[in-house]
């Protein structure tokens, strides 16, 4: 599906969907009726019904195995996300371990990546144009940071370990939000979903060539299926993509200062 699409509000994706799939149907209609003619005619009714259950079956069966690839891909871009404010918001609390410049550093470090992440990092996840190419230049020098401490007690060399353990975390996290954020469904298979609709409908109109008015009631009524589901899937399709993608909140959650004790 094209990028443009992906990007624009769900009502308007919807209204493109819908709009394209009731075109396919119409067109589909006339060609039908343009042919049902003579020789043709008696053809597309020697064409059993018993077909349509099958092909939808095939169609649902198409619609099924794309969506499960969508949802298990926002699924695990909801948890990479997680993960990583999880991560971060333990390096800002064990940080605390280390009064002083050790953890005003740090903090200052979380802040900034977090910060990073969500001006650059993720209108170009949305993009597919976000690569592991380069580690992420605070997360590395926080590493250092925490690398340099030199522990006064044995609970500081624990938190060391833990610092340590946090930001490989939060290395992990970032790297998978990377790779899912490159995660669509390809072409080949929107190509073979669409065809499958395409037939169906198809033998939705020979089935009932003999009767117009059966055969667009009938039509409409799948092509309504048909866009209905390309519709969910669309908007789904790319988890930092579009109005219902994943959105940063958990990571905005970590820098925002915490309420005043009461």
């Amino acid at each position: 599906m094209a990028d443009w699409l992906h990007e624009l509000p769900v009502i308007w994706m919807t209204v493109i969907i819908f709009a394209g799939t009731y075109a396919m149907a119409a067109t589909i209609y006339g060609i039908v009726v343009g042919l049902a003619t003579g020789e043709r005619a008696r053809a597309f009714k020697a064409i059993s019904p018993s077909m349509l259950p099958p092909l939808g079956i095939i169609f649902g069966l198409f619609v099924a195995f794309v969506a499960a690839q969508v949802w298990a891909d926002n699924d695990r871009a909801s948890a990479a996300v997680t993960r990583e404010a999880s991560a971060l918001r333990a390096v800002v609390l064990l940080g605390a371990s280390f009064p002083g410049e050790p953890e005003a550093t740090l903090r200052t470090l979380v802040h900034r990546h977090i910060d990073e992440t969500v001006t650059r990092e993720w209108p170009a996840m949305g993009r597919h144009q976000l690569s592991l190419t380069l580690a992420p230049a605070t997360l590395t020098e926080a590493l250092r940071v925490v690398l340099a401490l030199r522990p006064a007690s044995e609970g500081q060399a624990t938190a060391q370990r833990e610092l340590v353990a946090s930001l490989a975390a939060a290395f992990e996290a970032r790297r998978q939000r990377i790779i899912i954020s490159q995660s669509a469904v390809n072409w080949v298979k929107w190509t073979g979903l669409l065809l499958q609709a395409a037939c169906t409908l198809v033998v939705v109109a020979m089935v009932h060539s003999d009767n117009r008015r059966a055969m667009a009631i009938a039509l409409g009524i799948f092509a309504t299926g048909i866009a209905i589901s390309l519709v969910l899937i669309g908007a789904h399709d790319r988890p930092f993509t579009g109005e219902i993608s994943v959105r940063p909140d958990a990571l905005r959650q970590v820098i925002q200062p915490e309420p005043p004790a009461r």
